[in-house]
């Protein structure tokens, strides 16, 4: 049972932690940080949060867990600004989405609590944001990635597993290197993909047909382009060393595209798609 729990940013994730954890039974306490006053007084009025303060110190004094769910570019001057009102027993965790940044800034900023710092980041998120979009269910069945460092306790370790758990969530982990390769791959990339159709075709003169034609798999495939901005500029920043490999090579892939076009070659064409649709329905399968 967690006594206080501090939610430092109460938006689609943190909120949904805390309402998860509510449901299960695992909190007396939730205290929530961030500033927005509206965004804070919603979360209250809908039972995420009991308090809110806009001071990262009061949020986290008293605290037996915190939990960071703030962009990126805000991780280390957060972590800075909480570190010296951290009870020494506090669990740290997070949610965010690049996990080799948030860990330099732990190293810099939380180096006295490393032992009791857990990086996460659970596969599970919607195109909403801010405390209007967080429900409990939010982690049920889907994938939880922590990626414990050198310094990680494994005390500290097995207590944010089994929030995780409590949460409904199925718990992974792996190195925190190769968690930025894969996500730069399976997250990231999609995204930065979604975003550059709709800008791309957004600046063509016949935008207003291009648009108003759309089926449905315009929409289903650029959904993610209603994301938040911010936040997914902080993510490509961050991950920039392999999501940057990862456009070189699907870059090439597009050249390799264009080409059979010109060239006519249609059977080359039905080879690639036949390949993808055999990927695609395995991943539908195991997911």
């Amino acid at each position: 049972m967690i006594k206080k729990l501090a939610i430092i940013g109460v938006g689609l994730i943190g909120g949904s932690f805390a309402l998860a954890l509510r449901s299960a039974g695992k909190v007396e306490q939730v205290v929530g940080c961030g500033r927005s006053e509206a965004n804070l007084k919603l979360a209250q009025q809908r039972g995420i949060i009991d308090c809110y303060t806009h001071d990262l110190a009061t949020a986290v004094r008293g605290a037996d867990v915190v939990f960071l769910a703030v962009p990126l570019g805000a991780m280390r001057d957060v972590m800075l600004q909480m570190q010296a009102a951290l009870e020494p027993h506090a669990i740290i965790t997070d949610g965010g989405s690049v996990k080799g940044s948030v860990v330099q800034d732990a190293r810099l900023a939380l180096a006295e609590h490393l032992p009791n710092f857990v990086p996460s980041h659970p596969i599970a998120g919607t195109e909403r944001s801010g405390a209007q979009a967080a429900f409990a269910e939010l982690f049920e069945n889907r994938r939880v990635i922590v990626t414990p460092i050198e310094e990680t306790s494994a005390q500290a370790l097995q207590q944010v597993s089994d929030l995780w758990l409590a949460c409904g969530a199925e718990l992974h982990q792996m190195p925190v290197e190769h968690h930025d390769e894969v996500l730069a791959a399976t997250s990231h990339l999609p995204h930065m993909l979604a975003f550059t159709l709709v800008d791309t075709l957004a600046a063509m003169k016949e935008n207003d047909e291009i648009f108003r034609y759309a089926a449905g798999g315009f929409r289903d495939f650029t959904r993610i382009a209603s994301s938040n901005p911010a936040m997914w500029r902080d993510i490509c920043m961050a991950n920039q060393q392999h999501l940057g490999e990862m456009l070189e090579h699907f870059a090439a892939e597009l050249t390799d595209l264009a080409e059979t076009l010109r060239c006519g070659d249609g059977e080359h064409l039905l080879s690639i798609f036949a390949r993808a649709k055999a990927a695609r329905d395995r991943f539908i399968d195991c997911v």
